[in-house]
């Protein structure tokens, strides 16, 4: 089969719809479908062999966070050719209605199209005064995904429609086989750890900031790792002198040092404050091994089966979220608990599974009109 896949936001910076569509096209691709990817990048940028540059990428604000996102004359005309030249037996958009490839493809394409929708914003006035506009070009997507219950309640309540919900997927066996780094453990007391945009307030890390001294009062040789980009001085400067040493900020981690971090990890810590439709994170976590807290998001709840899973404490509330630790530091057995449990429920998640029914969505569309044609 011929995919062509569009991913509106910039492959260079790390997320989880950028992290879906790349390893979706490889998995697609292993399986032996032909396999084009259209994302914002200049053209002297380093991508994969199957990613088709579609022009510079612009930070623009979105969601609680910097979405970098193409749109214009330029990349309208490279979409077009893209979609031109690829022939393609379905066209996947990823956000289709994100003002960026995504919805200039929509524009631009007729045929088998199926749309995977990733954002969870169930009261957003931009959303709800753009569906009037949106509407008819949503009408030409075939198939209707939804990664996660809110981002389906989302779709549902401000564009309509009947999506199937199928989860992000990940590679499990590469999180379960990880090992734990010796530097990185902190013996008796018990290690931590964060990951997420530092200086983004929606991903929570202030509000593990404000919980760690409590922690670290009660076990001092607590450690915590804490991965992603943003101004670590700034972060570090949040916490009293006294328990700054026991902070680790490792920056930037690729995927292979992001398994190890949580394989490492103690208790895995998740103090979103909203705007998360999935939590993939939490998923590579217990993947790893790691006990996860998490704050008590739709979302997060789903991924931990109400507390089966994992552990949870109110939304921004940084003393119960130093209660929650300490209590999960303090009794091994329930982690081990904690462990067994999620290890067996993230193979749900897996590519091999998760692939599959992707795979189902673009057969039953590729049986309407064949091919994906450019709109005149």
């Amino acid at each position: 089969m011929r995919v062509g896949i569009v991913c509106p936001y910039s492959l260079d910076v790390p997320g989880g719809v950028q992290n879906h569509v790349r390893d979706l096209a490889e998995v697609l691709i292993e399986m032996g479908h032909q396999v084009s990817v259209l994302a914002p990048a200049d053209d002297d940028t380093p991508v994969p062999a199957y990613v088709v540059p579609a022009g510079r990428a612009v930070p623009v604000p979105y969601n609680g966070s910097v979405a970098r996102l193409a749109f214009g004359p330029l990349s309208a005309a490279r979409v077009r050719r893209w979609i031109r030249d690829g022939e393609f037996d379905v066209l996947h958009i990823h956000e289709p209605a994100t003002p960026s490839l995504s919805l200039l493809a929509l524009w631009a394409a007729t045929g088998p199209i199926v749309g995977t929708f990733h954002t969870a914003m169930p009261r957003s006035r931009v959303m709800s005064a753009a569906s009037s506009i949106l509407r008819p070009a949503l009408e030409k997507i075939s198939a209707r995904i939804a990664v996660s219950e809110p981002a389906r309640a989302t779709l549902v309540q401000h564009l309509g429609g009947e999506p199937v919900v199928i989860p992000n997927g990940l590679f499990v066996e590469r999180f379960a086989a990880a090992r734990p780094r010796a530097s990185w453990r902190a013996g008796g007391d018990g290690t931590l750890s964060f990951l997420g945009r530092l200086d983004e307030p929606r991903k929570g890390l202030a509000v593990l900031l404000r919980a760690f001294p409590a922690i670290w009062r009660e076990r001092p040789g607590v450690r915590l790792l804490v991965a992603g980009r943003g101004d670590v001085d700034e972060a570090r400067g949040t916490l009293p002198p006294e328990c700054r040493d026991a902070v680790t900020f490792l920056g930037m981690v690729d995927d292979p040092e992001k398994a190890e971090m949580f394989a490492s990890s103690d208790v895995y810590v998740a103090p979103q404050t909203g705007g998360e439709s999935f939590g993939i994170v939490l998923v590579e976590a217990m993947a790893a091994g790691a006990p996860v807290l998490a704050s008590d998001l739709d979302a997060f709840r789903m991924v931990v089966e109400g507390g089966d899973l994992g552990r949870l404490f109110d939304v921004g509330d940084a003393p119960a979220l130093a209660r929650e630790a300490l209590t999960l530091l303090g009794d091994a057995a329930e982690r081990d608990r904690l462990r067994a449990a999620a290890r067996l429920a993230v193979r749900r998640y897996d590519w091999s599974s998760v692939a599959k029914e992707i795979l189902a969505v673009y057969e039953m569309v590729a049986e309407g009109p064949a091919g994906v044609s450019e709109a005149r």
